[in-house]
C-alpha cells in the first residue's frame, strides 16, 4: 500500500495526474535515510516492512526490534533521530514520539530537509525509467540562470561542510546534493556524486537505480 501512495504521489508532482487521491489524507513528514534489519510501520492499514528512503508520514507507528537501526530525518526543522532496537515510535509533525526506547538525536543542516523531501520521488522516477516508464525532464544541457547557478553553489557548499562531519557510511548529504543537481537537470555532476554513494553505500539497491539511470542521461 505504501508503495502504491508513493507511487500515485510521484505521478502528482510529475503532471501526470491533475489531482490527488482522497487516499493521500496523511502528510509526508520525513524520509528514512538509514535502515538495518527488519523494522516495521503502521500507517492506517496492516503491518508492513519498512524500507530505505520510504517517506514517513504523520501518525505512522514503527517497530525497531532487538538488534535492528532506524533513522528518520523530519522535513520540518531537520532533527534526524536514529532508533536502535529494541525501540517503537509513532512519528509526528517534527519529531518521534517514543513508546519504547530513546533515539539518538542530530540535526540535518538547514536548507537540506526541503531538498530530502523530494528524495522518494527522485529515486521513484529513477526506477520508472529504467522499467521503461514514463520520464519527465526537460531538455538537457540548458544554461542556468543566476539564480539557478547561485543555488547550485550553495548546494555544494553545504555539502561539503555536512559530508566533512557526517559518517563514512551516510550518503544522506550526497543525496541531497543529488536531488539539487537533479532539479537542474546536471547529468555529468550527478554521476560523480552517485560515484561517491557507490563507494559509500555498495549495497544499496536505490544507489544502483540512480546510478543507472543516470548513466543513460
Amino acid at each position: 500500500m505504501r508503495k502504491f501512495l508513493d507511487y500515485l504521489t510521484f505521478l502528482t508532482s510529475a503532471g501526470v495526474l491533475a489531482f490527488a487521491p482522497a487516499v493521500m489524507a496523511a502528510a509526508d513528514v520525513g524520509l528514512v535515510n538509514q535502515l538495518q534489519g527488519d523494522v516495521s510501520y503502521q500507517g492506517g492499514g496492516a503491518a508492513a516492512k519498512a524500507s530505505a528512503f520510504m517517506k514517513v508520514r504523520d501518525g505512522d507507528r514503527f517497530v525497531v526490534p532487538d538488534g535492528a537501526l532506524l533513522r528518520v530525518v523530519y522535513f520540518d526543522g531537520g532533527r534526524q533521530e536514529t532508533w536502535k532496537g529494541p525501540a517503537s515510535f509513532k512519528a509526528g509533525l517534527k519529531q518521534g514520539d517514543a513508546t519504547s526506547g530513546t533515539p539518538q538525536v542530530s540535526q540535518v543542516p538547514g536548507g537540506a530537509p526541503a531538498k530530502l523531501a523530494q528524495t522518494a520521488e527522485v529515486i521513484q522516477i529513477a526506477k520508472l525509467g529504467r522499467a521503461g516508464g514514463v520520464t519527465v525532464r526537460g531538455v538537457k544541457g540548458q544554461q542556468l540562470s543566476a539564480a539557478q547557478a547561485a543555488e547550485v553553489a550553495q548546494a555544494r557548499k553545504l555539502y561539503e561542510s555536512w559530508r566533512a562531519s557526517a559518517a563514512p557510511d551516510d550518503i544522506t548529504p550526497e543525496l541531497y546534493l543529488y536531488t539539487v543537481l537533479d532539479s537542474q537537470m546536471l547529468y555529468e555532476d550527478m554521476r560523480v556524486v552517485v560515484k561517491t554513494m557507490q563507494e559509500r553505500a555498495p549495497n544499496s539497491q536505490e544507489v544502483r537505480e540512480l546510478a543507472a539511470w543516470v548513466a543513460g542521461r
